[in-house]
């Protein structure tokens, strides 16, 4: 049961406002402010200075020259092509998940309805339209009569794509293989095939693998799950590699055609969401691109853990209810499983949790001390600790906040930054997490009713509350991918708020670890009364597969949990951390890359950046890269921000802190944003793989 996972409809609002009952109302402050002191119209202390930014670590290398026409066949545009067969082709889905994560241009082809020739591939100025063709089956077969099946190309439509891709050098990859030579060889012969059930079967990178997907763990295993495979192996003679293997069968190769194309298969069929598609899906396309493309991927993985210093609600195994909150102790073991998940699973070297905090209940004289022999022990833990978390403003008292009035929101938003700062407490004032997302247009007309909110959208938010955010310097307030009006239209994207466009939503991903949940008794409880009957360790091992799909898509978003989460119902053992290790175990089960975790602002100005490039790739604009000059040039249509894979880039020094451009290499990628102006050309050098 829990608040903000979308479409589990337990009556938790009245739960909330039992909860909301038991978390500190008055607007007395440890610190002694008080309301008065607080609103617009009384002196009252300046807020603290907002914590640096991380500096750059690099930045891409603009080059002085323009692009120059080196002759026929050797620009293209970073643009790809996908031919299905029609609308309802599964494997056209597949694709468009992997690129919308990317955030890569690209066109469909439905090759029942549209013609395929030589203007679809080549502008008139001679530049190549596609960087990479995306088939969703080497063939195309579509149904026809009576169980028969032909390709939706017929053969002058195959030429005319063969000989782009022979002229322009650009390579194919296609879905869905089967064995054969129609309507050409990719030196596969069947050994034999089925469908793949449930229990999934395994797959292994081989060398050339390692090297295509080399943000893949050597000895990772692709799991092959509700798939129809074609088990093959290589014909005698050809020009071919395996790059994936199911036990001594190929199900995934590269090959060369006769007239020296390139191409890569897998034979088996992928959905949008499988597995094979989020492990596989980069590494085909950046193949295909010779990984110089615009847009970029990476993985994230944050956690919130809301409600620092609040007394929450708790529910028992039995159902009674009780009143919980985290102990001094136990905020120190929680710094010491956030430095073992470091050391255990290298890829999250940076893992931090991010801490939402209530600083009604803070004590900001306690001591500074890793003690519970103090007043107030949790506030001197969290003060002697102060360093090994993120914290995030979520409001002095925890109130709900779709009604609250301009002073009222002021002087919590306020309020709660004037008391983590005389606490030593570093926290952004540009970021704001409102109270389980209240005042965001998800709510209950009767909040004494015990049905499910309503999502009445963004423009049902507390105007008075978003105008006393904006005027306390929040930028950036946190919604919920739960709700539907908290849902942007593009990947890794966030909502300008249509009521204060001054502040900018970025959403969170709930998980259903149960906020009213300290043992796995209570969690198991509470998730059972719902989805019948699981042991602990299935529930925390489906609610991670939940998570990891969001990591292993490049979902920048956050997780969150809730304080009663961290209770430490063992030594060295919570709610919070068995769930947190389930999803890194996954992950790193996988992938050699780290997991990025970085600070709110940081997060949230990148979500910003995938917002303005999801506008330079809607422009249709195209950026240009020339196979001769190794050079990438793109003149925008608007300003703002374009992600690049594939270019150079360079240490950033104390000059580049006014330059928009900023660079990453994650893994073998060089990841950059580039800021744009409208009509000002810009030439980049690419740094194209074998």
């Amino acid at each position: 049961m829990n608040l903000h996972r979308l479409g589990r409809n337990l009556p938790i609002p009245l739960l909330v406002i039992v909860a909301l009952t038991l978390v500190t109302i008055t607007l007395v402050s440890p610190s002694g402010m008080d309301q008065a002191a607080s609103t617009p119209g009384n002196a009252a202390p300046a807020l603290p200075a907002q914590p640096p930014l991380p500096r750059k670590q690099r930045v891409p290398v603009r080059a002085a020259a323009g692009d120059k026409d080196t002759g026929p066949g050797t620009r293209v545009a970073l643009r790809q092509l996908v031919v299905a067969t029609d609308g309802s082709d599964f494997g056209l889905a597949a694709w468009r998940s992997v690129l919308d994560g990317i955030g890569t241009p690209y066109d469909v082809l439905l090759a029942r309805t549209d013609r395929l020739d030589i203007s679809r591939l080549v502008r008139p100025d001679g530049v190549g339209k596609y960087n990479a063709i995306l088939l969703t089956n080497n063939a195309l077969l579509y149904e026809f009569k009576g169980g028969s099946f032909q390709s939706a190309l017929d053969a002058p439509q195959w030429k005319a794509l063969w000989d782009y891709e022979q002229a322009f050098q650009v390579r194919q990859v296609a879905l869905n293989t089967f064995p054969g030579s129609t309507p050409e060889d990719y030196c596969l012969r069947p050994v034999r095939e089925g469908s793949a059930g449930t229990k999934p079967e395994l797959a292994a990178l081989t060398g050339p693998g390692r090297d295509v997907f080399d943000y893949l763990k050597a000895d990772a295993r692709v799991p092959i799950a509700q798939s129809y495979v074609y088990r093959t192996k290589l014909a005698p003679g050809c020009a071919a590699e395996p790059f994936l293997k199911m036990g001594d069968d190929v199900v995934g190769v590269i090959s060369q055609a006769p007239d020296g194309r390139q191409r890569a298969a897998l034979t088996f069929s992928v959905g949008p969401d499988a597995v094979p598609t989020r492990l596989l899906g980069y590494g085909l396309l950046r193949w295909a691109t010779r990984g110089v493309f615009l847009g970029e991927q990476r993985h994230w993985f944050g956690v919130d853990v809301d409600d620092w210093f609040s007394s929450t609600l708790r529910q028992l195994p039995d159902g009674t209810k009780d009143v919980y909150r985290l102990t001094g102790p136990e905020a120190a073991e929680v710094a010491g499983q956030q430095r073992k998940v470091r050391e255990q699973y290298p890829p999250a070297g940076d893992f931090t949790l991010n801490l939402p905090y209530n600083a009604s209940k803070f004590d900001v004289t306690a001591p500074a001390e890793c003690s519970d022999n103090t007043s107030e022990p949790l506030s001197s833990y969290t003060k002697c600790l102060a360093g090994e978390f993120r914290w995030i403003n979520h409001t002095s008292t925890h109130p709900q906040m779709n009604d609250t009035s301009y002073d009222r929101s002021h002087t919590e938003i306020r309020r709660n930054l004037l008391d983590a700062a005389a606490g030593g407490l570093q926290v952004p004032h540009s970021v704001l997490k409102t109270p389980e997302y209240s005042g965001l247009g998800v709510y209950n007309p009767d909040p004494d009713s015990p049905d499910p909110p309503t999502d009445h959208g963004l423009t049902g938010s507390n105007k008075q509350m978003l105008r006393a955010a904006s005027d306390l310097g929040v930028k950036y307030v946190q919604g919920n991918m739960s709700f539907a009006g908290h849902r942007p239209s593009c990947f890794n994207c966030g909502i300008y708020h249509p009521l204060q466009r001054d502040v900018f939503v970025v959403p969170d991903w709930p998980t259903n670890i149960a906020f009213e949940a300290v043992t796995p008794d209570e969690q198991a409880a509470l998730y059972n009364a719902q989805y019948g009957n699981h042991s602990y360790p299935a529930i925390v091992d489906s609610e991670a597969q939940v998570a990891l799909q969001h990591v292993m898509s490049g979902s920048a978003y956050v997780h969150t949990l809730h304080q009663g989460n961290l209770h430490q119902y063992a030594k060295g053992k919570s709610l919070a951390f068995d769930w947190i290790e389930a999803v890194l175990a996954g992950y790193s089960s996988y992938y050699r890359v780290p997991l990025k975790n970085t600070d709110w602002v940081t997060l949230a100005r990148y979500v910003e950046s995938r917002n303005s490039h999801s506008g330079q790739v809607s422009a249709g604009q195209d950026a240009v890269f020339n196979r001769i000059t190794n050079s990438v040039t793109y003149t925008p249509k608007t300003d703002g921000s374009v992600f690049v894979t594939g270019i150079e880039t360079r240490p950033a020094t104390a000059d580049d802190d006014s330059n928009p451009d900023e660079s990453e290499l994650y893994g073998t990628d060089s990841v950059s944003r580039l800021g744009v102006t409208p009509g000002s050309a810009i030439t980049l050098t690419a740094t194209p793989r074998s």
